[in-house]
């Protein structure tokens, strides 16, 4: 069977309730989904214009299915377009490829009025409250197409305005005058999407509990160049850090191996001797990881490729956000980390420990920067199907 693209919307409310990451859990965990774009979006009074033309443009199955495309327009209306106070509304678009793909997604999501408990994610997330004939609440979660002509339609309207009412959202949150107004980067990192898992969601929970918003997203698949000048700030620290964990080694190894006291400080002149070679090692270690290619023996041509990993950059605003977003990170070193973080649940050892964080605005800055979080993808992708 062919691969099909399909995608999911997710709508203001749920964002703003901050349950993005609901919606990805069970995306990437109940589906056979494979996620390869997500950019947030900030529509515009056109773009709303057009999808709601577009719905309505549906065929019609029966009589029922007319109301609930007015419904669905008027949704639009009322809570995708700019406002003038109150929070802007966001919206999250993700893009799946997969065999069936289409399918799933609607298994996944649930039907938009049948709504089961818990069974989907409109089932969670969604509400459909009809009265005497009359909808008298309608909360969708998500929006998606429904078959081949639908998704071609819709997708297109989208790629089409994704570069002009998507991105990085700056300056569209209003806050109160005098705060710690911040940006900050978090990458979840590779081991979180090589199976069907909830901890991509799972993860995005957790940072959801410090009250930033999401204003970027981006699927990213990084290569060895870029990894390279993304983590070179580590690069420096990593000798000393690897020549203090060596003197340890070094010392309970040649104790167990010799039969006569070691000389005194023998064990730093090694270290000392060792510790390049030892962060390289280690450094390369973290490319590998994180591109999926071994950077000591990628060609020059390999080095400037996308990698074969997979990463979701997130681009978090708000109030002292660098802080408050590594505080539920927890410490590199998962040991090391407190109960209830990120890298205490999520994290294995120093290097698959579940995500990365920048640690200043300047890092973020610079991060951002390398791993493109503005760039559109969705354009691309919706025209190699469409």
């Amino acid at each position: 069977m062919a691969k099909e693209l399909a995608y999911v919307l997710i709508d203001p409310y749920t964002i703003r309730k901050s349950r993005t990451g609901g919606v990805i859990n069970r995306l990437l965990s109940w589906g056979r989904l494979n996620l390869v774009a997500a950019r947030m979006l900030a529509p515009s009074r056109k773009l709303v214009e057009e999808c709601a033309e577009a719905v309505l443009s549906r065929p019609l199955k029966n009589q029922n299915e007319k109301k609930l495309f007015e419904e669905i327009r008027k949704y639009l209306f009322t809570n995708c377009l700019p406002r003038k106070n109150g929070f802007p509304p966001r919206m999250m678009l993700l893009l799946f490829e997969g065999e069936d793909a289409i399918e799933e997604v609607k298994r996944v999501v649930g039907h938009i009025t049948k709504v089961s408990v818990g069974e989907t994610i409109r089932g969670t997330y969604g509400d459909y409250v009809e009265e005497d004939g009359k909808i008298t609440y309608f909360e969708p979660a998500v929006f998606i197409g429904t078959d081949k002509e639908e998704i071609k339609k819709e997708l297109r309207i989208w790629a089409g305005y994704s570069e002009r009412d998507g991105g990085l959202l700056k300056g569209l949150i209003p806050y109160p005058e005098g705060i710690k107004l911040e940006r900050t980067l978090v990458l979840i990192k590779p081991d979180s999407f090589q199976e069907l898992s909830s901890r991509v969601g799972n993860i995005i929970d957790r940072f959801s509990q410090t009250g930033l918003f999401i204003i970027g997203a981006r699927v990213v698949q990084i290569g060895i160049e870029q990894a390279e000048e993304f983590y070179e700030p580590i690069k420096a620290r990593l000798a000393e850090k690897m020549k203090s964990k060596l003197i340890k080694e070094i010392r309970a190894s040649l104790e167990n191996s010799l039969d006569f006291d070691l000389p005194p400080g023998i064990e730093e002149k090694i270290a000392e001797e060792l510790k390049v070679p030892k962060a390289k090692h280690e450094f390369n270690k973290i490319i590998k990881f994180i591109t999926g290619r071994d950077p000591e023996k990628a060609t020059e041509e390999e080095r400037k490729k996308e990698g074969s990993e997979k990463c979701l950059a997130l681009a978090y605003e708000g109030e002292n956000a660098i802080q408050k977003i590594r505080k539920v990170l927890g410490e590199t070193n998962p040991e090391d980390a407190a109960p209830g973080t990120v890298r205490k649940d999520f994290g294995h050892n120093v290097i698959k420990n579940g995500a990365h964080a920048s640690d200043s605005v300047s890092s973020a800055e610079r991060e951002m920067r390398i791993i493109q979080i503005e760039k559109d993808d969705i354009a691309r992708i919706v025209k190699k199907y469409y």
